[in-house]
């Protein structure tokens, strides 16, 4: 399976090699590269859980979980399901 950040949709892309003297003369073809998204397989540990959960993430989806939470972001993309989210309610029902 392709790497794919479960957040943000980041893939990696194909891109033109151009160089300078590609720039200068259409006799000098460079190819195709492939840029790499800055994908990492993290464990994140959500607090309304009290577990980890395992998932392919971005370097800018590090910086949105950091920023909105775990809790929040993976269940907007659909890591968290709904059960789990009711869990956490009757979890924080139950401290309150």
């Amino acid at each position: 399976m392709a790497k794919k950040c479960v957040v943000t949709g980041k893939v990696s892309q194909v891109g033109g090699g151009y160089s300078n003297r590609v720039r200068a003369t259409q006799f000098n073809p460079t190819g195709k590269t492939r840029r790499k998204a800055n994908i990492h397989r993290v464990r994140v540990f959500v607090p309304e859980l009290e577990r980890f959960v395992v998932a392919n993430l971005s370097a800018k989806a590090l910086r949105t979980i950091a920023k909105r939470g775990a809790f929040a972001v993976l269940k907007e993309a659909g890591v968290i399901k709904p059960a789990a989210s009711r869990l956490a309610k009757r979890i924080s029902n139950a401290q309150a």
